[in-house]
């Protein structure tokens, strides 16, 4: 392959919502070309959670090598950041093996910090973190958010209340540096723009879109009912045991884990499990496709087309062969 000026990026990427047919889709690129699988999913790297992630199977995770699976202990967060670096040091090594790397997941911010770069705003500060957790143990959340409102209206603007997470990091920037968190997205618009126009000659972006929601809305039941049916709860019921974990960390706040989590705490009784886990995963599935939106270099399969994976193929060889 010839090498290219500034970050080598050359690399196929498959994104798209949840129960979309992504892993499918990899194991079939997988028997065409010569990859590595890169995984591109927030939950998937947690250990010990692999009834409601949708791990690829032993057998799938045999046939053709995958990264960034089963690398954390839930008890431990996985940033934006460490997924670039980690993802970006793989690349390297299965170019490096003459293989290419296959991008697969649908954790958008991670395709996103990965192609665009990440924003140039202060680190997490503990004491801040802690200090703004104790204000929300006195006030409550909206409280918070009614603070950030203040000081920072545009990023107030699209989080709700009791958002806690989102809320919580933007105060926190704000309180370090002086400048709140819209400062920095703004900031690093006009360098995305840069990086985006070279990583899209680079890479072939392929996104899953479903054409009739419907149909995503289907599978997404029948996967909620494999895994209720494969034991999901007894899997949460063991991270629940272990007695080191809550529901506030990012592990236990994937979908799904949250859901049974309240359950299990008695929130609402857990023969509305299904209902809230279904509800739930739908929910992100929308919040998926937005982000997949937002990306122009993207080349779309409608999902539920009989020739999608055909399609998915074609595009891949095109690509492949653009980059040789």
């Amino acid at each position: 392959m010839r090498r290219r000026p500034g970050p080598d990026m050359r690399c196929i990427a498959l994104a798209g919502p949840t129960a979309s047919g992504k892993t499918a889709a990899a194991m079939a690129i997988a028997q065409r070309h010569a990859v590595e699988i890169i995984s591109v999913d927030s939950a998937l790297v947690y250990r010990g959670m692999d009834i409601g992630t949708a791990k690829p199977t032993p057998a799938e995770l045999a046939a053709v090598p995958h990264h960034l699976i089963d690398i954390r202990d839930p008890l431990h967060a996985y940033s934006a950041a460490e997924f670039v670096a980690d993802a970006s040091r793989l690349m390297e090594d299965i170019r490096g093996r003459g293989k290419l790397p296959l991008l697969v997941g649908g954790t958008m911010l991670y395709f996103k910090a990965l192609f665009d770069g990440l924003d140039d705003m202060p680190k997490a500060d503990p004491a801040t973190r802690a200090q703004i957790a104790d204000e929300a143990a006195a006030n409550g959340w909206p409280a918070l958010h009614a603070e950030l409102a203040r000081v920072d209206p545009a990023t107030a603007a699209r989080l709700a209340p009791n958002d806690s997470q989102r809320i919580s990091r933007a105060l926190e920037v704000f309180r370090v540096s002086g400048q709140p968190l819209s400062f920095f997205h703004q900031q690093n618009a006009t360098k995305t723009i840069a990086t985006s126009a070279q990583s899209s000659r680079d890479t072939g972006l392929i996104s899953l879109e479903p054409h009739d929601r419907g149909w995503l809305h289907e599978r997404i039941a029948q996967r909620f009912d494999a895994m209720l049916a494969a034991g999901f709860i007894d899997e949460v019921k063991a991270l629940r045991a272990r007695g080191d974990l809550t529901p506030d960390m990012p592990s236990m706040r994937c979908v799904g884990y949250r859901q049974a989590w309240e359950a299990l705490d008695g929130s609402y009784p857990l023969a509305e499990l299904r209902d809230k886990g279904i509800f739930a995963t739908r929910q992100l599935a929308k919040r998926q496709i937005t982000w997949l939106r937002s990306m122009p270099q993207r080349q779309v399969v409608a999902c539920d087309a009989a020739d999608a994976l055909p399609q998915v193929l074609a595009l891949v060889d095109a690509a492949v062969g653009h980059m040789t």
